[in-house]
């Protein structure tokens, strides 16, 4: 399979796209509760959302890291993701010259990591993260979050297939493209317009 070096891939219906954070306890629980994130949460730092299940697996380490052991779902409107991407800056870009003017007024920051298989490997090609903060993080807890599922038991199972040699492809969320306007396809440096 031929996957473009740049290139959103997300599990998304019509409404949502589907974002994974890991948390301890103290924060996950009570966000599942509330289905929006609520104290210990801070709205004051920078929380990254990571459309890739398999990056997260890779940050978290299958929810074995010390305050990474639940992993949370999240169902974000597809208007909201847009604005974040609309209002982002890239956290490295050296080709414009005013990127450094972009990011220090940008509530959005764009990082694009190696994407990772179920065994962390580093594949050929790259993974968006997310990083919100100041007014869109408050978006994000007020405004654009559908709803929150605590996906720990499937981590488990995911890893547990890993690290018994299994086949975890049912196992995996069915991420696919994820439409990107070519406008913002440029704001946030992805190889590809919309599939």
């Amino acid at each position: 399979m031929n996957v473009p070096y740049r290139q959103i891939r997300a599990l998304y219906t019509e409404r949502s796209i589907t974002v994974y954070q890991a948390y301890d306890a103290a924060i996950a629980a009570p966000a599942v509760a509330a289905q929006r994130f609520v104290p210990p949460f801070k709205r004051e730092r920078m929380t990254w959302i990571k459309p890739s299940f398999l990056w997260m697996m890779y940050r978290c380490g299958y929810a074995t890291k010390p305050g990474q052991e639940r992993v949370l779902a999240i169902e974000l409107s597809r208007e909201g993701f847009a604005w974040a991407l609309a209002h982002s800056c890239l956290s490295h870009d050296d080709r414009r010259p005013e990127w450094a003017r972009r990011l220090r007024r940008s509530p959005v920051r764009i990082q694009w990591d190696p994407e990772r298989g179920v065994r962390h490997e580093a594949l050929p090609y790259r993974s968006i993260q997310v990083g919100l903060t100041g007014e869109a993080v408050r978006r994000y807890v007020e405004e654009w979050t559908l709803g929150i599922t605590d996906v720990t038991e499937r981590v488990r199972e995911v890893h547990a297939a890993v690290r018994g040699g299994a086949d975890t492809r049912a196992l995996l969320p069915a991420e696919r493209p994820y439409p990107v306007p070519d406008e913002l396809a440029e704001t946030i440096g992805a190889s590809v317009s919309s599939p």
